[in-house]
């Protein structure tokens, strides 16, 4: 045999020695628990034969503790490149069968290597989370090189889309990164992401709580916000993502993905004219409104688990892609709160960034009164959708279907917050609040001095029909231009669908700035 041929024999050896990271018995071990290994879950993540790896070979530089005596190829995590739906992707998946995927100077070195690439090309990056944590051994090479990742993340947000998958542990400081991505995607029973584990919760406060209880994927997903999907699987998670990509476009310099489309846009929906009720304090179902008007009923939440008074996600109208925010009058009639002004405001921000169009279908009482609130600051909260919307560039379509009271009607995407078409349904209610509490300050002192509970009821009823004429239709707003058109509730697709083509063209920049101060 040649010495080439000797040569390349071993490459071929060292390649299938690298695939198989920490070896057989802990791919079986990694099997056992309902996980994939790093390149199954590529392997399923991007199109067939696309993946090109970079840094194969890398193995640590740690002499500490006999670390020189255990080395792996590719040291942990596996990197590089390839296609989605035929679309440039960086990607890196850590590798739980090699020291349990924790991160060393060399494995943040791989990382930051396709993230400077993603950046360079300008394409979107997509990490698999599945480690560890810092490589105790390797002491503060291992922080140094989470700060160096973390420094990207930070510099590439609102350049190219960044999307973490949790599909195993991620603690202490591993965390900040797929904190500092736009969308995080954690597995039931398998992922979970926290700063401090039960252990160190347990010596600190005294509290016994398990590792699914303290940061799991339901947690996330629900209480504290921190994850935008939660899935039953990991393939299901990996769909989720490619799902995600067809609606973003690649970096910020281009436009939202626009696909074929054969979903008439002059499709009409009778149920819409019968779909609010008669009550004003009756509810109705947001999704049912928007179901009905976006192409083939096709909608990815974003945040399903989460302030549940307001929902988020992508949609298309005739082939566009659209970010949707809209009111739920199903959950907490729809008010706005704390983490629901918290989670509209940063999907606004992400569609802006992004160049996605936004629609926003308004149903809202005002905001959550009480001192949880207050105390919590939803006074800063709220101003941050207020500041999303109003620093928002793209086009913005917005439908008030019925209520829009005070303050949350100036927040949820408002003529003078620049709404470039702002239309209405004919049951819409657009004032400084509703009639009860409207009555009670304008005419309560004079319903006072009524002398006999039934002349005080007569009065009231009285005030209280007399402001519902006056305020309680969309044609007071519409007559001062603030509403561009009062329309039929089932033609609201194509009315949506012909504003969204008006605005194909918009342009509008804000004043330059070295960076906003976002109230945080």
């Amino acid at each position: 045999m040649s010495i080439q041929l000797e040569k390349i024999k071993e490459l071929i050896q060292l390649r299938e020695k690298a695939r198989l990271g920490g070896g057989e018995r802990r791919i079986e071990s990694q099997h056992s628990k309902g996980k994939f290994t790093a390149r199954e879950r590529l392997a399923m993540l991007l199109d067939e034969g696309s993946f090109e790896e970079f840094d194969m070979f890398v193995e640590h530089r740690c002499h500490n503790f006999g670390m020189e005596k255990t080395k792996f190829l590719g040291d942990g995590v596996v990197t590089g490149y390839g296609t989605i739906e035929g679309r440039l992707i960086y990607v890196y998946a850590q590798d739980f069968t090699v020291s349990g995927g924790s991160l060393s100077e060399m494995h943040a070195k791989k990382i930051c290597k396709v993230m400077d690439q993603a950046m360079k090309m300008g394409a979107p990056v997509i990490g698999i989370n599945d480690s560890g944590g810092a490589r105790i051994q390797e002491g503060i090479n291992a922080l140094a090189g989470y700060a160096e990742i973390f420094q990207r993340n930070i510099l590439a947000s609102g350049v190219v889309p960044q999307i973490s998958g949790i599909f195993g542990p991620c603690a202490g400081g591993a965390v900040y990164s797929p904190a500092l991505t736009d969308f995080i995607v954690m597995t039931q029973g398998t992922s979970y992401m926290f700063l401090t584990g039960p252990k160190v919760v347990k010596t600190v406060t005294g509290e016994d709580v398990t590792q699914e209880n303290l940061g799991g994927a339901s947690v996330h997903s629900a209480k504290s916000g921190v994850a935008q999907f939660s899935v039953d699987t990991e393939e299901t998670g990996i769909n989720t993502i490619r799902q995600l990509i067809s609606f973003i476009p690649q970096n910020n310099l281009e436009e939202a993905p626009v696909i074929e489309n054969d979903d008439p846009i002059d499709r009409l929906d009778d149920a819409l004219n019968d779909i609010i009720p008669d009550s004003a304090n009756r509810p109705y179902d947001m999704y049912e409104v928007i179901g009905s008007i976006i192409d083939k009923g096709e909608f990815l939440e974003v945040h399903s688990d989460y302030a549940k008074n307001i929902i988020v996600g992508f949609a298309r109208f005739n082939g566009q892609s659209v970010g949707i925010v809209a009111n739920q009058p199903k959950f907490l009639a729809g008010v706005l709160d704390i983490n629901a002004s918290r989670k509209a405001a940063r999907f606004v921000r992400f569609c802006d960034a992004f160049n996605i169009p936004l629609v926003t279908l308004v149903d809202v009482p005002g905001f959550l009164p009480g001192t949880g609130q207050e105390y919590g600051g939803v006074i800063v909260h709220g101003a941050k959708l207020l500041y999303a919307y109003g620093e928002a560039t793209v086009p913005k379509i917005t439908v008030t279907l019925r209520k829009s009271y005070g303050g949350a009607h100036i927040v949820m995407s408002c003529k003078q917050l620049r709404g470039d078409v702002n239309y209405a349904w004919p049951s819409a209610e657009i004032a400084v609040m509703g009639a009860d509490g409207a009555v009670e300050v304008l005419y309560g002192r004079e319903i006072a001095k009524e002398e006999t509970p039934e002349k005080k009821a007569e009065v009231y009823a009285e005030k209280r029909n007399e402001y519902n004429k006056l305020f309680a239709n969309p044609y007071e707003a519409a007559r001062y231009g603030f509403i561009d058109d009062v329309i039929e509730p089932r033609n609201t697709r194509f009315r949506i669908i012909r504003a969204l083509q008006q605005t194909q063209t918009k342009k509008l920049q804000n004043p330059a700035k070295k960076h906003d101060n976002l109230p945080l």
